[in-house]
């Protein structure tokens, strides 16, 4: 049987081949092998006959001996051990052919229809009934010989069915499954199957000496059998049939056959791909089914392992100098050229490669490297298959969204078609590539849609594939593109209107690349962050892999937009500047804390507490003379004799005098020095606030800080007019609101000033609610004395420590008439109120008077809720002259509806809530309002819808209920189901985040107010109201992920 196994072997090897024969001799020996089968059939028959007639396992054993002697060498004595003397004889008796005859018959056997008869017969009948009654030996030799010595491919397509089996004919199905299982297990993984299999389909499948050749719908099944069997495995089964282990023990004997059997290919191979073997064909089949089943991984990384340790070995020490000629001689290269060409699924292509672009990026390879490995993996098919440059030019740079070193790299090789290394392209068709492909990445980047409604992962990934296209770029090559130019500023200009910083960021980069490529000695700087040579295009995201984006927005968060004006600092900064101060700054700082401390008139000082001074003698002198030392040296300085006009200028006492230098624009130190003392004056609450505060408003919006304020100091002139506006609107609120109302709609106002107002009532609005104030409590007593105590009810109380002297009067002598009594008495002294260089207060307050205060909030914006939030609710959906929220100025109505949820927030559990809330949903609700095309208004709504949720108090939603308000109910349903189709369609990830965040801010109020209907209603009512229906289970889809949410 060696023998025979061997020359099969030496013939799938490519051993020379015989001349082909002639016709006669062909059908003579097409006639031979009919009666071999014929033989064979008759054989089989027998067999099956003898299994069906047995009584004893002995039986089964002879008559499967029987066959396999004629087609195995197998050892008689191995299986005769505890049988009968009458079927060992029969065993020993059997017609034993020679090794050249037994291998015809092998040929036969498997090729035609002996082998599927034989094999359902052990397969049901012998694995139900009689296989566990068989010794190992027997088992070995007469039965697994018949699948793990056979023709593999033909042994897959009648075991894999197997796994199926639901029962029936009087079969044991989990004896038949279970078999097939350990079939498997040992024909496919013990017994490397699948590289036998592999050079089965080499050596067969051009037929010249066999009746049926193998074609693709042969090695396209057995491939799909193959690629089903994880998933027709039962849970118990051996775990080398599972998933990932089974493909890859699949994957790796492929590749060990294919690369193995490289060198005896010769040029025809991977010169004609139709000329390709069976065992090429049969792994782009299999690998393709492998990619879509989900374990493109595996595959990418055994691809990947191997190829990448190729390219090193060809590119150590001349990496500039290695060139495609290097790698076209080599026959390794051109078969994996070969081996993704035959990959037929465009799908399996895609995940495939997909898989490899990241299996690259995390093995940290270097530009070079990658490119060569994608250039010998697609160099023939991106030329030949117009599906694989669809896939590179376009999937891969406008649909999705890869690594930015994978966006590199195929870049580098699909359009300039060149290694890292060389520079720019020279050929006239690669050009061609280029421009072509920047035009259409332009294109899709200029649309206000895509700027709209993209994930930011995918602006950014285009906006860094145009970047990187450009840097390649020449001038001459930009002028002779149509739309390249105008596509690039149209998406600049729509991207500095975003509110975004990332967006405005995109253009930044964009526009200071296309000035370089225009003029590169007078780049375009719009942003100061944009001035390194080397641009960071990721723009500070971080990757899907590592973690979430960093993109959120203001909108969600409590403060707003007005708050970049305040920078404090933080624990870490305060910290590092302790660090810096030397010991000499800390003495000097420690000396004025020392000579400015308030000094208290009745403290008694203990000398023993100057011994712990914080400076010693030598230190103060050590002071004293550096500041003499100090004032020597600047005594010598000349003094300035110029005038600076300082003692001309006047201070602002009045708001009339702050109103007319704010209009003098001619006059910048005088808008300055208005700006600076505003706030000051109005938070004094003059007697003419009332008067001129609707002037101040319109004068304090409209001056141009960025006019008059010297270069620099814009910002903190901005900051004195921003808080003036604030102090305004809390000191004086409902003439300074009629005129900001008036004004935010004027077409007289641009876009800055518009939102300046709506940051100075978001700011106005949250120091209303945030007042404190301090009430005290006092300890109730009897307003009325008793009239069974002895003494007078003007004399003070008797209680007291004891030893305590009684009440003495004291008569007033500093007026001539006494208008109250008072009394004095002696207390005794205690010795724990006795402390050393301390003096003993006494008075009418309590000592513990700290425990009788409270600290409590007074909100005061319920008073002036409905002033800042209906009238700017009035005009939001008019266009007029210079004002178009709902299009345009998107950035303004966001900002708007951010500042009505932020009023809702202040306003929170207060009866104006209930009352606003109505209103602020009928805006909200409005289809251009919640369906804006920009996310920054849908992140908005959101914002303010769950600020209604969390501002309407429980009881005040059970009485709407209650009473049959339909405009309550609806309102609160339509936030359910509105978040409800955001989370489950938006692409934009916070709108997603904040829609999840509402639902459960529904459902939290939902169960709040059903409680509370419950504790007021009776039986009869609480069946006719209709409660805020639950949250369904749904399916929600995350965007830019795979998983589902239910």
């Amino acid at each position: 049987m060696e023998d025979q196994r061997g020359s099969v072997r030496g013939k799938m090897a490519g051993e020379e081949q015989q001349p082909k024969r002639s016709a006669t001799t062909t059908r003579t020996m097409m006639t031979r092998r009919r009666e071999m089968e014929t033989q064979l059939l008759e054989k089989v028959s027998d067999a099956i006959s003898a299994i069906n007639a047995a009584k004893h396992v002995d039986d089964v054993i002879v008559a499967l001996h029987s066959v396999a002697v004629v087609l195995f060498p197998v050892d008689c004595q191995s299986i005769s051990g505890l049988m009968s003397d009458r079927h060992k004889d029969q065993l020993t008796k059997a017609n034993i052919p020679l090794a050249g005859e037994r291998h015809e018959h092998w040929q036969v056997f498997y090729l035609g229809t002996p082998f599927p008869a034989l094999a359902r017969i052990l397969l049901f009948d012998v694995a139900s009934n009689w296989l566990p009654c068989f010794t190992l030996s027997a088992q070995k030799h007469v039965y697994d010989v018949f699948f793990v010595q056979g023709l593999t491919y033909e042994v897959v397509q009648s075991v894999v069915p197997c796994l199926s089996y639901k029962g029936g004919d009087g079969h044991d199905a989990n004896a038949v499954k279970s078999n097939a299982e350990r079939i498997l297990e040992l024909c496919l993984v013990q017994n490397a199957g699948v590289s036998k299999m592999a050079r089965e389909f080499n050596f067969y499948h051009k037929g010249e000496d066999f009746p049926s050749p193998l074609d693709k719908p042969t090695w396209s099944r057995v491939a799909q059998l193959l690629a089903s069997i994880p998933d027709k495995a039962r849970l118990g089964a051996p775990k080398s049939l599972s998933s990932h282990s089974f493909f890859k023990q699949s994957v790796v004997q492929l590749l060990t056959a294919a690369v193995d059997n490289i060198e005896n290919c010769d040029e025809s191979t991977f010169s004609c791909k139709t000329d390709a073997d069976g065992a090429l064909h049969f792994c782009g089949d299999l690998f393709a089914r492998i990619s879509r089943r989900g374990s493109a991984d595996l595959l990418a990384s055994e691809i990947v392992a191997r190829i990448l340790r190729f390219v090193r070995t060809n590119l150590s020490g001349n990496e500039e100098s290695v060139s495609k000629d290097v790698f076209m001689r080599e026959k390794n290269s051109r078969f994996w050229s070969l081996l993704m060409e035959l990959i037929k699924d465009s799908y399996a292509v895609e995940r495939l490669t997909e898989v490899i672009l990241h299996q690259l990026a995390s093995e940290h390879v270097s530009n070079v490297e990658a490119y060569w490995i994608l250039w010998i993996l697609f160099n023939r098919s991106f030329a030949e298959q117009a599906s694989i440059r669809f896939l590179f030019l376009e999937k891969f740079i406008l649909w999705k969204v890869l690594p930015l070193c994978c966006l590199k790299w195929i870049l580098q090789f699909s359009v300039l078609q060149c290694p890292p290394d060389v520079g720019k392209v020279t050929k006239s068709e690669k050009i061609s590539t280029m421009l072509d492909a920047v035009q259409r990445l332009t294109l899709v980047w200029a649309k206000r849609e895509f700027v709209q409604s993209a994930p930011i992962e995918q602006q950014s990934y285009i906006t860094a594939g145009i970047g990187l296209i450009l840097e390649a770029m020449s001038k001459e090559e930009l002028d002779s593109t149509k739309d390249v130019m105008r596509s690039i500023l149209e998406g600049v200009s729509c991207r500095l209107e975003s509110p975004s910083d990332i967006i405005r960021k995109m253009a930044s980069s964009i526009a200071l690349v296309f000035s370089k490529v225009v003029d590169p000695s007078n780049p375009l700087y719009l942003d100061d962050n944009c001035r390194s040579e080397n641009i960071d295009w990721e723009f500070g995201l971080v990757s899907s892999k590592k973690g979430t984006l960093s993109t959120s927005n203001n909108t969600d968060g409590d403060e707003g937009d007005s708050k970049k004006l305040r920078a404090p600092v933080t624990v870490k900064e305060s910290n590092v500047i302790a660090d810096d101060e030397s010991g000499s700054m800390a003495k000097s700082r420690n000396m004025m804390q020392l000579r400015y401390k308030a000094v208290d008139p009745d403290e008694v000082i203990d000398p023993a507490t100057l011994v712990d001074s914080p400076f010693s003698d030598e230190d103060h002198d050590d002071v004293a003379s550096e500041s003499f030392e100090t004032s020597s040296d600047s005594s010598l300085e000349p003094y300035d004799l110029a005038d600076d006009d300082s003692d001309l200028k006047r201070n602002f006492t009045q708001l009339v005098d702050v109103v007319a230098a704010l209009r003098k624009s001619d006059d910048p130190d005088g808008v300055e020095r208005a700006l600076a003392v505003a706030e000051k004056l109005i938070r004094a609450s003059p007697d003419e606030l009332h008067y001129v505060a609707s002037d101040l408003v319109r004068t304090l919006v409209q001056v141009r800080c960025s006019d008059t304020a010297v270069e620099g100091d814009e910002d903190s002139d901005e900051e004195n007019r921003q808080r003036a506006l604030v102090a305004l609107l809390v000191t004086c609120p409902f003439e300074s609101l009629d005129s900001i109302n008036k004004l935010l709609y004027s077409p007289h106002l641009d876009l800055s000033q518009r939102i300046l107002i709506l940051d100075v009532m978001t700011d106005a609005a949250q120091e209303l609610a945030n007042t404190r104030t301090v009430n005290q409590k006092f300890q109730s007593g009897l307003l009325i004395s008793s009239a069974t105590e002895t003494q007078p009810w003007f004399m003070p109380s008797d209680k007291g420590p004891p030893g305590a002297g009684p009440w003495k009067e004291i008569s007033d002598t500093q007026t001539p008439l006494n208008w109250s009594h008072r009394y004095e008495r002696e207390l005794p002294s205690t010795v724990s109120n006795i402390k050393k260089g301390k003096t003993r207060r006494w008075s009418l307050r309590p000592p513990n008077s700290q425990k009788n205060e409270i600290e409590w909030t007074l909100n005061k914006f319920p008073l002036y809720a409905a002033a800042f939030m209906l009238p700017v609710m009035r005009g939001f959906d008019k266009k007029s002259h210079g004002v178009d929220l709902l299009g345009r100025d998107f950035i303004v109505l966001g900002k708007l509806i951010h500042m009505l949820g932020i009023c809702m927030k202040c306003a929170a559990l207060h009866p104006e809530a209930s009352a606003l809330a109505p209103h602020l949903l009928d805006m909200l609700n409005s289809r251009e309002v919640c369906h804006h095309r920009e996310a920054y208004v849908r992140r908005a709504v959101l914002f303010a819808a769950s600020c209604i949720l969390m501002a309407l108090h429980p009881c005040h939603v059970a009485s709407a209920l209650l009473e049959g308000n339909q405009e309550f109910s609806r309102g609160l349903e339509w936030i359910r189901t509105w978040a409800l189709h955001v989370a489950e369609s938006d692409t934009d990830r916070d709108c997603y985040s904040m829609a999840m965040a509402c639902l459960q801010l529904h459902a939290e109020m939902a169960l709040q107010a059903s409680r509370a209907v419950d504790s007021a209603g009776t039986a009869s009512e609480r069946k006719s109201i209709e409660i805020l229906s639950s949250l369904p289970q749904r399916v929600i889809k995350i965007p830019g992920r795979s998983s589902l949410l239910l």
